[in-house]
């Protein structure tokens, strides 16, 4: 799919790897609406990347609907979605003070994967009408964002670590349903990337996950996110897949 002309939602668009992807995106000539709940800093980036901003909390049905529906009206088309909406926490499961807080726990699943599916769910129904772009009768993509935690997660990862797999684990038949329609959907698993989430860590911390990446030895940066969901777009045969994005890094226990 070509992406000069297409029109994409990107979730978690006010920051980190979806403001990066919407950065690539709009270089690349797609017309891109953010979705967020941090209203000022998107609408900010929506504002610096020429798209449109709505303040859309991804856990929340109506607002999802309304917002793809809205989106559409205004640009009279969408061709797919790229979910970068998401939280992480790091919490044991048995610590000093108890047991993992179960609200914590259900709150990192249903942001990450029933946020995620929300929105796929809803730019799918658009997608499976709408006309067919290229030869191929491609109709849309969707690029989800897992993490290399889904599959050699730390101490302390249990929430995230099975969120992320819950999404790596639905790339697949969700790619297999959408296919008749002419729809692809693949997932990247990010390593450990400069984004707001590490930027909680003291710098040390930070150069030290960097590296421990083989190479690049060095954190990886939120346009490198961007360029792989550009090249997802761009190339058809990418489908079902979910394709790790970490310099070769395989994280150690701890």
């Amino acid at each position: 799919m070509e992406l000069k002309g297409s029109v994409f939602i990107i979730t978690g668009g006010a920051s980190g790897l979806g403001q990066a992807t919407a950065e690539v995106f709009s270089e690349a000539g797609a017309r891109v609406a953010l979705f967020d709940v941090a209203k000022e800093a998107g609408q900010a980036v929506a504002d610096e990347v020429g798209g449109t901003f709505y303040e859309v909390d991804v856990t929340q049905e109506q607002q999802v609907q309304h917002a793809v529906k809205q989106v559409v009206q205004r640009y009279g088309s969408l061709h797919g979605a790229v979910n970068c909406a998401g939280v992480g926490v790091a919490a044991r499961v048995l610590s000093r003070r108890g047991p993992h807080p179960l609200d914590l726990f259900q709150r990192v699943l249903t942001v990450n994967v029933v946020g995620t599916f929300n929105v796929i769910r809803w730019v799918a129904e658009v997608l499976a009408k709408a006309p067919a772009v290229n030869a191929d009768g491609e109709r849309g993509v969707i690029v989800n964002t897992a993490s290399i935690a889904a599959f050699d997660g730390q101490i302390g990862q249990a929430a995230y670590s099975a969120s992320k797999g819950a999404i790596v684990s639905m790339t697949l038949p969700i790619a297999r349903e959408l296919a008749e329609f002419g729809v692809r959907v693949v997932s990247i698993a990010p390593g450990v990337f400069d984004t707001p989430m590490l930027g909680m860590l003291p710098e040390a911390a930070r150069q030290s996950l960097g590296a421990q990446v083989p190479f690049p030895a060095r954190l990886g940066q939120p346009r490198e996110y961007g360029l792989m969901a550009r090249h997802i777009v761009e190339n058809v045969m990418i489908n079902g897949e979910t394709i790790r994005l970490d310099g070769a890094l395989r994280m150690a226990p701890r």
